[in-house]
């Protein structure tokens, strides 16, 4: 009679090497982060490199919580939309516009934390945590947006998607002028062709200067109807395309919602047959049991249609913080996965919109 403790004790032994010296970070998740939330990470590195970066999945990064001044631009975003491993991005405002100042050449620099923020207001020195950076940024940053968006093609209509690619072509060509490149996220998504969506467009200060131009009557016009329908259509037909979807989640908010809720839009709203997205990667430091949707985990998600029920194993939540937690996974995904051929998802927008309008004025 078959021993009933062996189906329980067949996972691998945790009997690691010692770690020697110059280990390689994608060594050391495979072989050391064997338990606890490293064990969870070690998943989430194997889900990603394994699966979501193979050539029919389509993946998409949310970002919320401070990641760009904390340098997580160039160092985690910039090599993985070079490598083809970001399909497409929704982030906070924020991110977006504190990239901005690297694709300027305005410095961000290391501090503390626990510093006088009186003092430092006397002084215009502006503080996120332990970063500290001249208040002149902002104004810096603040009238360089509104002159290039007095530019004659953001006088229209535009999804957040097109706002963030016609920064990024401006950025890119300064980059160009000064003989460099990579500065910032935005500059590289529009050479990669990657997608930027805002899914609260308003609530950042690209947002308060978009605002600006408007009792101006000058500037873009957010269409926010045309990115909810836009990133929906990047889901449907990555799997109308015999594909899978894949969503890597840093952090939660509203990035993540309007990530995720593209499958009860198809589903839901727009009654088009779905199940919802394959593979769900979340790094997070919120609790579920609050009710809030930062935590709410990837079984939740499945009651809502957002992920499929069907691949809910392949689903990770790390609990961590995503200034730690995402170079790892980068590390990883890099030094064990060939680069992937850009898909260029922007220039395929209206393509992608239309099949999807198609398919919902015929589903009757």
């Amino acid at each position: 009679m078959a021993d009933p403790k062996h189906g329980w004790l067949s996972g691998r032994r945790i009997y690691p090497d010692p770690i020697r010296a110059h280990a390689e970070v994608a060594d050391l998740l495979d072989q050391t982060f064997l338990a606890y939330n490293a064990g969870r990470l070690q998943k989430a590195a194997r889900l990603l490199v394994e699966k979501m970066l193979r050539p029919e999945a389509v993946l998409g990064v949310s970002l919320s919580g401070a990641l760009t001044p904390a340098g997580l631009g160039r160092s985690v975003l910039i090599p993985l939309i070079r490598a083809g491993f970001v399909d497409w991005i929704v982030s906070t405002g924020a991110n977006l516009y504190h990239d901005t100042h690297f694709g300027l050449g305005l410095a961000m620099h290391q501090g503390r934390h626990d510093l006088d923020d009186r003092v430092l207001r006397e002084d215009g020195v502006v503080r996120i945590y332990d970063i500290l950076f001249d208040y002149k940024v902002l104004l810096k940053t603040d009238a360089y947006l509104r002159e290039v968006m007095l530019s004659p093609e953001f006088q229209r209509d535009m999804s957040t998607a097109e706002l963030h690619f016609l920064l990024g072509k401006f950025l890119a060509a300064r980059e160009d002028e000064l003989g460099v490149q990579d500065t910032c996220v935005l500059a590289t998504a529009y050479r990669c062709a990657v997608p930027c969506y805002v899914s609260s467009p308003g609530d950042s200060s690209i947002g308060m200067n978009v605002a600006e131009l408007w009792l101006r009557s000058r500037g873009p016009r957010i269409d926010v109807s045309r990115d909810v329908n836009e990133t929906a259509s990047i889901v449907y037909a990555a799997k109308k395309q015999g594909g899978t979807s894949g969503v890597l989640i840093l952090g939660g908010g509203s990035p993540k919602n309007f990530m995720l809720q593209t499958e009860p839009q198809i589903q839901e709203v727009l009654g088009l047959e779905e199940k919802g997205h394959d593979y769900f990667i979340q790094v997070t430091d919120a609790r579920p049991d609050t009710g809030g949707l930062s935590g709410a985990t990837p079984g939740e998600a499945v009651s809502w249609g957002k992920v499929d029920p069907e691949k809910l194993p392949d689903s990770v939540v790390v609990y961590g913080d995503s200034t730690i937690v995402a170079p790892l996974l980068a590390a990883y995904a890099l030094t064990r996965k060939e680069p992937r051929p850009l898909r260029r998802l922007f220039d395929q927008r209206d393509a992608m919109l239309e099949r999807m309008r198609e398919d919902f004025v015929s589903r009757e």
